[in-house]
């Protein structure tokens, strides 16, 4: 069967990384695609037996933006196997790429009144809004922290899940970094013992040994752990009725690199039996994360 991927968002976010990676993975890949032609293009992919394509559609075409919700269910409708990943970024970290790639945004000319161009800060706001309907109901990536190299590893797991049921995402964060735009569900850890304050445990992190011993014999932590497990095992069925696709639950701590992450692995064994399931650290980590 054809499997279709979406990729769309705020301009800035890594669309671009995210459709390398899908080409270098073997997709057939199509840039800037208008509305209109997403269901002729695929069903010439279908007629031509291709496998997998890969498609990026943005507000550069925002006069079909309006449309692009009702199309995706349409298709997903017929049958269509089509998962759609929406990037987005927080707008201090947009215009910091802005800053430093030097680029134009795509809705400065068409925003530009009485020769005057207008912000950086309008034209994301007014993107913003574009998209806003669609981003509401598709699984949205947060890329603020992320690097190049997280964003194609997160890319990755995610095309090769199998999004027919609930797809259940673990991820850590650091409060100090704000709090990421992609999570359903949030809780903040940040009350339990921090192992930072140990000058032998410092360096490691929630996925070392140490650590986890050390967080692991506090009954605090325990606690924790099976107060928020417990939580989403009685309401998981609930969004999975839903209808909806992806589920993602943030655990935030200080730093991002101990108690979060330590919540956060405990929380996959314990959820192991549900498929798909994904695990991401926002703070980079000694060893990657696959």
């Amino acid at each position: 069967m054809l499997k279709v991927v979406l990729i769309t968002g705020i301009s800035g976010s890594g669309k671009s990384v995210a459709l390398r990676l899908l080409e270098d993975s073997g997709y057939t890949c199509v840039d800037n695609l208008p509305v209109r032609f997403l269901a002729d293009f695929i069903a010439t992919a279908r007629a031509d037996r291709m496998e997998r394509v890969a498609v990026a559609i943005d507000v550069r075409s925002p006069g079909e933006l309006a449309e692009l919700p009702t199309t995706i269910a349409a298709l997903r409708a017929t049958g269509t196997q089509l998962q759609v990943v929406f990037l987005d970024a927080n707008t201090n970290t947009l215009v910091q790429r802005y800053s430093e790639s030097r680029r134009r945004h795509p809705l400065t000319e068409r925003q530009q009144r009485g020769g005057k161009p207008p912000s950086l800060l309008d034209c994301i706001n007014l993107e913003r809004e574009l998209l806003a309907a669609l981003r509401d109901q598709e699984h949205v990536v947060d890329t603020s922290d992320l690097t190049p190299g997280q964003l194609r590893a997160w890319i990755r797991d995610l095309v090769t899940a199998d999004t027919q049921r609930v797809l259940l995402t673990f991820e850590s964060f650091a409060y100090k970094r704000g709090v990421p735009r992609d999570a359903d569900l949030m809780f903040d850890v940040r009350c339990l013992p921090n192992p930072y304050y140990d000058p032998v445990l410092r360096p490691l992190t929630g996925r070392d040994p140490a650590v986890a011993e050390y967080l692991g014999s506090c009954e605090a932590v325990v606690r924790m752990i099976d107060d928020i497990a417990g939580f989403i095992r009685k309401w998981l069925p609930l969004y999975m009725q839903d209808t909806r696709s992806y589920l993602t639950v943030a655990i935030g701590c200080t730093g991002g690199q101990h108690r979060s992450v330590y919540v956060v692995e405990q929380l996959a064994q314990r959820f192991s039996d549900h498929s798909p399931l994904l695990v991401r650290h926002r703070t980079q980590l000694p060893v990657d994360i696959a």
